[in-house]
């Protein structure tokens, strides 16, 4: 049971130790890349509740939600193209825009993770450097969600791997299977508290574990479509989608406990 279940006083969460079913096959595009999918996540009714009843990861500052630490970025493909729309960034979408074209240093700082030297977007506030604070006339959140918003794109596009991927968790790895064939198995799972390590126990809140946030009209399979799809790629996201769409006509034996609760 994670802390915020029991603790007096924070928003209630369920445990993480349940029942899950995944399903799994081959992708469609490629005969040796198995693809291993958690079903009871992706057919849970969880959803983004920012700025709609979110309580935060910080109590101090629940209005920022998950915001309020810096984003590492993925590899450097990732840095690069955000700084492409970095640079397309106006006063009028950011807080914190500097007035001036836009440096290295306004936006990226060293962190570390993981017990090595990597970089993240910058903190300023106590908040990712592009979090629009309450009471800003841009709007609270996210410039780069907003400027993805203002000109036609999906937010996937403009935000740091993590930012968009989260809260489903991709995991890739190489396997020899006894005949000695090498296949690519990938897991599509619940970002979790313990996908933060040790410190995701400490945060205040987190919303898969919540039934506050269970309130989706659509299961998570469905309503993150577009970052399933970066993820796994159209051909096996249809797949996915066939075989998502047959279980849960059936009913789901391991539903989502927060799902449950929220019903």
């Amino acid at each position: 049971m994670s802390r915020s279940s029991t603790e007096p006083g924070r928003p209630h969460e369920v445990g993480l130790d349940f029942a899950r079913e995944w399903i799994e096959f081959y992708d469609p595009a490629n005969d040796n890349h198995l693809i291993r999918a958690d079903l009871t996540w992706l057919g849970s009714r969880w959803t983004c509740i920012f700025a709609a009843g979110c309580h935060g990861i910080d109590r101090r500052k629940p209005d920022l939600g998950c915001c309020v630490h810096g984003a590492f970025f993925s590899d450097d493909d990732d840095r690069k193209r955000v700084k492409r729309f970095v640079l397309e960034l106006t006063p009028e979408d950011w807080h914190r825009h500097p007035g001036r074209k836009v440096r290295k240093d306004d936006w990226i700082e060293d962190g570390e993770l993981e017990g090595r030297r990597a970089q993240r977007t910058r903190t300023q506030g106590g908040a990712c450097v592009f979090q629009n604070p309450p009471g800003s006339p841009m709007g609270v959140g996210c410039a780069l969600h907003a400027l993805a918003l203002r000109t036609g794109r999906h937010p996937l596009e403009t935000k740091p791997d993590v930012c968009w991927q989260l809260p489903i968790r991709r995991e890739q790895s190489y396997v020899t299977r006894p005949d000695g064939t090498e296949i690519l198995l990938t897991r599509i799972e619940e970002y979790d508290r313990r996908g933060w390590g040790e410190g995701g126990h400490d945060l205040d809140w987190y919303c898969t574990s919540s039934p506050e946030a269970h309130v989706g009209s659509e299961p998570v399979y469905v309503s993150y479509a577009p970052e399933l799809i970066a993820l796994i790629g159209q051909p096996a996201y249809d797949e996915l989608r066939r075989l998502a769409d047959a279980r849960m006509d059936r009913g789901l034996v391991a539903e989502h406990p927060a799902t449950a609760a929220a019903d």
